[in-house]
């Protein structure tokens, strides 16, 4: 428990630290604790430290964890964001358990979770993923792409669309980091200008979490940096 209560306090940190430096609010930037493939004990350690965003990546272990807690510590009022790639077959399990996804980049998944979620539940909130550095292996839009899409979610009832999201191609040197999220930045403030909900920026990791923040950022996704290495998968 103690590392992991201490790991969120630097993070929380250099969160700090980065806003201030460029001006914004520490709290304009929300902390999403990345649990992919990391028991319920480190989870329940992160819940005791405060947290209360987590980011899941496989469907049927993020839900397997969002039953638990539900379960055990439904006082906790964890919100769940899926953050990995959506399969068609795994749209009602998403639908049905998670409080955000960001990672939508086609508009048959975004009909197909609008259709399925509850309607008990409020709208799913999601982010329209954008491949920014243009990586054949990773998913995504061009930016155009995506804000064409984003016009067409604002159509489905059962989602509330966000904003973007996107995982640029691993940077070390600080302004490379910084120019990979410009061309996302941007196209987040032109989108704000005419889309009242439209108010998330998801970008920024344990690596380049700093630029992200100087570049816009309001969602910071960081796993490595609060439970340590990523389990192989």
């Amino acid at each position: 428990m103690c590392h992991i209560k201490n790991n969120i306090q630097q993070v929380r940190e250099q969160i700090d630290h980065a806003s201030q430096k460029c001006g914004r609010l520490a709290d304009s930037v929300q902390l999403i604790a990345v649990s992919k493939t990391k028991p319920i004990e480190a989870i329940a350690d992160a819940i005791t430290a405060g947290q209360r965003a987590f980011g899941e990546n496989y469907v049927q272990e993020g839900v397997e964890k969002v039953n638990y807690f539900a379960e055990h510590h439904p006082e906790a009022r964890i919100e769940w964001h899926f953050i990995g790639p959506i399969q068609s077959n795994k749209t009602r399990l998403i639908a049905e358990h998670f409080d955000w996804v960001h990672s939508v980049d086609r508009l048959k998944i975004a009909k197909r979770l609008s259709d399925q979620r509850p309607a008990h539940l409020p709208p799913l909130n999601v982010l329209v993923q954008v491949n920014t550095s243009g990586e054949a292996s990773k998913s995504g839009l061009t930016v155009d792409n995506a804000i064409a899409l984003i016009e067409d979610i604002q159509a489905l009832p059962g989602l509330n669309v966000r904003g973007l999201m996107s995982i640029p191609q691993p940077e070390t040197d600080y302004q490379r980091q910084c120019a990979a999220f410009e061309p996302l930045s941007n196209a987040f403030h032109a989108l704000r200008e005419r889309t009242e909900s439209i108010d998330t920026l998801s970008m920024g990791m344990s690596g380049d979490m700093e630029a992200a923040i100087a570049c816009g950022s309001t969602m910071v996704r960081v796993g490595t940096a609060i439970f340590g290495a990523r389990d192989n998968r």
